[in-house]
């Protein structure tokens, strides 16, 4: 059987007490089944640094002006090959990804 619940980040607890009086514990094989990102996927478009796509060529001359070799789409966003020269692209701009890389 599955029960789906949800809580805030890192409140989850490791099991719940149902209304029937049986106890289900948490499944965390389930919760992190989702795919990740392979290197096969790269490279990617990012569009969360893209610019706007009038603003592409004046992307394209940042990168060229800080000898910075990188694609950008005709919509402005940056095309990065792998996770380091993604992590680098984003530190030349003064990016912050508190998920992944900082600066």
């Amino acid at each position: 059987m599955t029960i789906d619940r949800t809580f805030r980040m890192g409140q989850a607890p490791n099991s719940v007490t149902l209304p029937n009086g049986k106890v289900a514990h948490r499944d965390f094989m389930a919760e992190h089944s989702g795919k990740r990102r392979s290197a096969a996927q790269w490279p990617i478009e990012c569009i969360a640094s893209g610019v706007s796509g009038h603003q592409a060529d004046e992307l394209r001359a940042y990168f060229k002006k800080h000898n910075f070799d990188c694609d950008v789409s005709n919509d402005g966003n940056p095309i990065y090959r792998d996770a380091q020269h993604r992590k680098r692209a984003l530190k030349l701009r003064g990016f912050c990804d508190k998920s992944s890389y900082g600066t």
